[in-house]
């Protein structure tokens, strides 16, 4: 599969907004190392490259560009804006001219009578210096880089002049870090002075004190474990890495912590654990795998379109299975590999069928698409009730095939063959049961899936689908299995939802 570089979004200000198709920003390559099982094996080692939040596949280094904003007020993200410095709190949304901007800079150091310690404003003074002898050193890989360079600079001076009147302005800790953060984006790749991480591990030390000053500033958190991510990136698989690795994840678990309602912080999370897992011992990657399976599967859950940890979890399954396959393990309460290889397709073909303009996923489901359960997206097997019978007793109850493609979720009736006896006056009389009929819920009559611990429902993990026409239960083998099942109705109902329907209909065509 060809290499692309990926990015991760960096949060400006206080609510983190997914964006369909946002700009990208760092570089995630973690690849599959063995072949799929025997019945499954593609023409081709499958290498699955991760997709970082705010990351576009298809989206070439030299036209990559990302924005910067204040808490306050926003810092322009190209050179056709004119370059405004953040307002400081007791200016509101006072219009400035630009003589008041240029000059201000010297007002700025004419005010005297700081309530602060001289130690602690020129402590404050040396950090800031030095930071700024790395950001001003920045020259851009071209003339775009160069020209935003400089944008970043007078940003850096306004940030740098409020720190030192206010050294516990947190607001302006953070904006500091942002700029040292994209600065270091726009590192020159032949550049060893400064180099990318000088100016990753001073954006650290701002994101470190401005939550120290601010424990709830969970942007903070998140960009800085961004920032850790892409420090550990450029350490390979050392000792080193993996406790940047750790740090990240714990940053990305506070940010979670202080805004539960962010799937990119969660597909990041899980990444960096995807990371940290191909680092540490055999005896922690299986644990710290499943949790990054949690962590996809979480995203996706708060946002059924995320694509891009849609596409993770497809890969972090697949990882999985290589692993399965490789040491041999069959433990019978784990799915085996090839349902792990089959449901690391349902993701990508989900991805793909979503996206199908992204070469990555499109490549990627080349290579799965023999795993899939055609002509559907996903088969298997739910106890199910009788039809037209919601709550009989559990004996009644069956376990039985269903199959779940585009249209619709459909229980599989195996009809006995036909049997026939003449009676005595020579007319044929039919002698078996042929009148099946089977538990069909059709994809745009579906409002809700979810979990049921419903009481009146057989032992074991059950499932509601709640449809136009009343609720349906059913109950799955196991709650991994019912995950399964649940994922692939959310994914269905929303590519349908979305108009994708003929898409996923095409991938799964025989």
């Amino acid at each position: 599969m060809p290499e692309t570089t990926e990015e991760s979004e960096l949060h400006n200000g206080h609510q983190p907004q997914a964006e369909p198709e946002p700009e990208s920003k760092a570089e995630s390559q973690p690849e599959s190392k063995t072949e799929p099982g025997p019945e499954n094996k593609p023409e081709e080692a499958l290498k699955l490259e991760p997709v970082v939040t705010g990351a576009d596949p298809n989206t070439k280094e030299e036209d990559k560009e990302s924005s910067i904003q204040s808490n306050d007020a926003a810092t322009p993200s190209s050179t056709d804006q004119n370059a405004r410095p953040q307002l400081r709190k007791d200016e509101g949304n006072r219009t400035f001219t630009m003589r008041e901007l240029l000059t201000e800079f010297k007002s700025d150091e004419e005010e005297v009578g700081s309530p602060y310690s001289r130690e602690s404003t020129q402590r404050q003074s040396n950090q800031n210096s030095a930071a700024m002898e790395l950001v001003s050193s920045v020259t851009g890989a071209d003339e775009e880089g160069q020209s935003r360079q400089r944008v970043l600079v007078y940003a850096a001076k306004r940030y740098a002049a409020a720190l030192e009147k206010n050294p516990e302005d947190y607001d302006a800790l953070y904006n500091w870090a942002l700029v040292l953060q994209e600065s270091a984006d726009n590192v020159s790749p032949d550049s060893t002075s400064p180099s990318k991480d000088d100016l990753l591990e001073e954006a650290c030390k701002k994101y470190d004190d401005a939550t120290r000053l601010c424990p709830t500033l969970h942007d903070a958190f998140y960009n800085w474990a961004i920032a850790i991510s892409d420090r550990a990136k450029m350490r390979g698989r050392t000792k080193e890495a993996e406790e940047l690795w750790e740090q990240a994840t714990k940053n990305y678990e506070k940010a979670v912590q202080l805004n539960w309602n962010s799937p990119q912080a969660l597909n990041n999370w899980g990444l960096a654990l995807q990371e940290l897992s191909a680092i540490v011992s055999a005896r922690e990657k299986q644990k710290i795998v499943k949790t990054a399976i949690s962590k996809f599967r979480e995203a996706i859950r708060l946002q059924f379109d995320f694509h891009r940890a849609i596409y993770n979890l497809g890969t972090v399954l697949y990882a999985l299975a290589e692993d399965s396959v490789q040491t041999g393990t069959t433990n019978p309460k784990e799915m085996s590999s090839n349902e792990l290889y089959s449901q690391s397709a349902i993701y990508i073909a989900a991805a793909h069928a979503l996206k199908p303009n992204y070469s990555v996923y499109s490549s990627a489901l080349k290579l799965v698409h023999s795993m899939l359960p055609l002509p559907h997206l996903k088969d298997g097997y739910l106890t199910a009730p009788p039809f037209g019978n919601t709550f009989p007793p559990h004996s009644d109850w069956k376990r039985t095939e269903f199959f779940l493609n585009q249209e619709a979720l459909q229980q599989v009736i195996k009809v006995e063959q036909k049997q026939v006896s003449r009676s005595l006056s020579g007319r044929i009389v039919d002698a078996g049961n042929t009148d099946k009929k089977a538990i069909r819920v059709d994809i745009p009559d579906i409002i809700s899936v979810s979990a049921s611990a419903d009481l009146t429902l057989p032992p074991g993990a059950g499932l509601c689908i709640n449809t136009t026409s009343g609720q349906v239960f059913l109950v799955a083998d196991s709650w991994e299995s019912l995950d399964g099942w649940l994922d692939a109705l959310h994914l269905v109902y929303t590519i349908y939802a979305r108009g994708k329907t003929d898409v996923l209909a095409g991938i799964i065509a025989t």
